[in-house]
């Protein structure tokens, strides 16, 4: 028995396809396989599943379940809902693993796994060596005595969410954009002080509203106006999983990740000072120079989830965060992304920092800045063009970062070029003082992408 899986479905922070075409049950079944494999070979016995609201989830959760248990793990269901329920039970059952079958934040026809293993990230790597044991079968076999049984943590789940809860009486608006976060969010409103109204919880897979990724302004139209009707303090989005927080104020401006992050670090600061809080290289140098304003120390890293929360646990970071509204706590929590636990937290830093989120929104530096800019590029030119520009910028004595592709410093601001991890694209970002210097920087970028022969063409899909 052996298995290939799609060469596009191996991602570096999970596994994801378009269902029927790039991923479907003999991939969930090999997945399985090779993660119960790892698991036994490690010592290991148990794994939590979980899945999110999408129509191909009940399907691929069935086939993975047969793979772990023929060979050799004991499963516990967590059933339906966020992906951070899914880690919280990892963190706090007796397992030994976890899967979360979920798209993420993309297409309803989309659909993907996200692993744990042992507490600890499973990418990179780990999820190229599945695919190899597949190819060649490298697989062990159970005994035929495993279980698999059916826990229900949603209220342990939402009870943790508030626990030690201290963060004063809002007006708060909540889109859970028909993903598996709304039974959770329902549950999580009841508990919490002052004036909730809730949009979209109930689980649609086909997502009738808006597509539930709060990082695209568009997609939060429907929340602006909730909070605009109904005068409210401020309104949380949430993407498909639960693990993106998306915010406005109360006029409805977008508080961006970076911004969140800024005032997410001041109540952990005062907890922990001179703390390293971690964030994105595509996050805003205004949250830099504001997280050592506050007697912090920040720290620039590479996108995705997994290598976030890995290098969190080598600084000790209380916290960190991505443009992408991921956001993750070690202080008094288990350091996992979580946007039901960022929420929570959000709004008890607005309470203990005393200004409304909309004066913290005013007070925020005004910096000129483009959003996240992705263009199709052939896969095999991907990272290739980013080393060429690296090579270019340094050869001309650019001030250049390189943790994650070239993040460029020039008298107007700093502008960002990377290769997506996940998809096919380049991704570019700029932020400068002045919509003059913007210019100057998306100039210096197409000069760049024109050196490699690229050009800055049609937008590309998340």
């Amino acid at each position: 028995m052996t298995h290939r899986f799609d060469p596009t479905s191996l991602r570096e922070y999970d596994i994801r396809g378009i269902v029927g075409k790039t991923l479907g049950p003999d991939d969930a079944r090999a997945i399985g396989r090779g993660f119960a494999t790892l698991l036994r070979r490690a010592g290991g016995r148990r794994v939590a599943v979980g899945r999110d609201g999408r129509i191909s989830s009940p399907m691929l959760e069935e086939a993975l379940i047969e793979g772990l248990t023929k060979s050799g793990c004991d499963v516990v269901r967590t059933g339906m809902g966020p992906t951070p329920m899914l880690y919280y039970a990892e963190a706090t059952l007796e397992v030994d693993g976890g899967i979360q079958i979920t798209g993420s934040h993309n297409p309803g026809n989309y659909n993907g796994f996200k692993m744990v293993f042992q507490h600890r990230s499973f990418f990179g790597q780990d999820i190229q060596t599945l695919g190899k044991m597949a190819a060649e079968g490298d697989w062990d076999e159970g005994d035929g005595t495993e279980t698999v049984t059916d826990a229900d943590i949603e209220d342990l789940y939402v009870g943790r969410l508030i626990a030690g809860y201290a963060g004063g009486s809002f007006k708060i608006g909540w889109d859970a954009g028909n993903g598996a976060a709304g039974p959770v969010i329902e549950k999580l409103v009841k508990l919490l002080p002052g004036e909730h109204h809730t949009l979209f919880t109930d689980v649609d897979g086909n997502f009738p509203n808006h597509h539930p990724d709060p990082t695209e302004e568009k997609n939060l139209a429907d929340l602006k106006k909730l909070v605009a009707e109904k005068n409210l303090d401020f309104g949380l989005a949430f993407d498909g999983d639960g693990d993106r927080l998306g915010a406005i104020d109360g006029q409805g401006r977008v508080v961006w990740g970076d911004q969140l992050l800024s005032i997410l670090a001041e109540p952990v600061l005062r907890v922990d000072p001179g703390a390293t809080i971690i964030a994105d290289v595509k996050a805003s140098q205004a949250l830099y120079d504001r997280i050592a304003e506050l007697g912090g120390k920040p720290v620039m890293w590479k996108t995705g989830h997994s290598l976030i929360k890995t290098k969190m646990k080598e600084t000790g970071a209380p916290l960190a965060g991505e443009m992408s509204g991921h956001i993750f706590f070690a202080q008094d929590y288990y350091g996992f992304d979580d946007a039901q636990y960022a929420a929570v937290r959000l709004i008890q830093a607005v309470h203990v920092i005393g200004k409304s989120l909309t004066q913290l929104k005013n007070e925020m530096p005004a910096m000129v800045n483009t959003p996240e800019m992705r263009f199709q590029v052939d896969e095999s030119r991907k990272f290739p063009v980013i080393d060429e520009v690296l090579d270019r910028l340094e050869a001309d004595g650019a001030e250049v970062d390189r943790t994650d592709g070239a993040r460029v410093n020039t008298p107007d601001g700093w502008w960002l070029l990377r290769a997506s991890n996940t998809q096919d694209v380049l991704v570019a970002r700029a932020e400068a003082k002045s919509e003059e210097g913007l210019e100057r920087l998306m100039a210096q970028i197409d000069d760049q992408l024109g050196k490699s022969g690229i050009v800055r063409g049609e937008q590309a899909a998340h």
